[in-house]
């Protein structure tokens, strides 16, 4: 794994533990971390070795979003800078050919929300919240996360958190589907990385195609949709680790994935 100032890569075994890292800034995005942040998701989703990804942050925050303290000249572009330098990297967790799970630990806010939000699982502490505090500075959410917000809780309700600041606290996420799990403080990073390692076990393709076919769901009709888990579904029905999966069953033995 390569060494970045401001994200760390740690590998266990199969999974990959991606941390933004500067807790001292509570992980708010400076452009060295947007740079560092790009370079690390593209190694791990070109790391055919590893099945699973956990993306965390160091120290009390998950993020603080973008970092306000950055100076910016006077030709700053705001739309350049989601763009070119936020945009790919959601966009390669996205699409990733394996799992992401974040590991939302603490605040959980602006860009950093959208971070959280991207991931295909989330798993939270039980004291970390999500937070959109653009009205309070007179802007608004941005990447992506009026997309998550209005296709996991509906436009009505993601209108109101957005104008009303409301920080929306771990257990609360859980019951409006924004996180799939909710855990102690202490046992976050464990709890994401044993996930993460049953992920890590199971069918590779099986879990791209699942994912791309749930990606293609969220944007077309269902006549589309069923199009398209058909060619992926052939894709799958014809690979090697289809044929291992039968064989595996048949001889009652754990099958030997190799993601082809």
């Amino acid at each position: 794994m390569s060494a970045y100032d401001t994200v760390t890569i740690e590998r266990h075994d199969n999974v990959a533990l991606v941390a933004l890292n500067r807790p001292d800034s509570l992980n708010a995005f400076s452009a060295e971390l947007r740079r560092d942040l790009r370079a690390a998701v593209d190694e791990v989703n070109g790391d055919e070795s590893l099945r699973a990804v956990v993306l965390t942050g160091a120290g009390r925050a998950f993020s603080a979003g973008a970092d306000l303290m950055e100076a910016q000249g006077d030709d700053f572009d705001v739309r350049r800078q989601l763009l070119e330098e936020y945009k790919p990297t959601l966009m390669a967790i996205n699409t990733a050919p394996k799992p992401w799970i974040s590991a939302i630990n603490g605040a959980a806010a602006g860009i950093g929300s959208a971070f959280a939000m991207v991931c295909d699982l989330s798993v939270m502490a039980e004291d970390a919240y999500l937070y959109q505090a653009f009205t309070a500075i007179g802007l608004i959410p941005d990447g992506g996360a009026t997309w998550h917000l209005a296709r996991s809780i509906g436009r009505k309700r993601a209108y109101e958190l957005i104008v009303g600041g409301e920080k929306l606290r771990a257990a609360r996420c859980l019951e409006l589907g924004l996180c799939n799990r909710v855990v102690p403080a202490d046992e976050l990073q464990g709890a994401a990385l044993a996930w993460a390692a049953e992920l890590a076990e199971k069918a590779p393709l099986s879990l791209r195609y699942a994912k791309q076919a749930l990606n293609v769901a969220m944007e077309q009709d269902v006549a589309d949709t069923i199009s398209a888990e058909a060619e992926l579904q052939h894709l799958c029905i014809n690979s090697a680790d289809a044929t291992e999966g039968v064989t595996a069953f048949v001889e009652k033995r754990a099958p030997k994935w190799q993601g082809k």
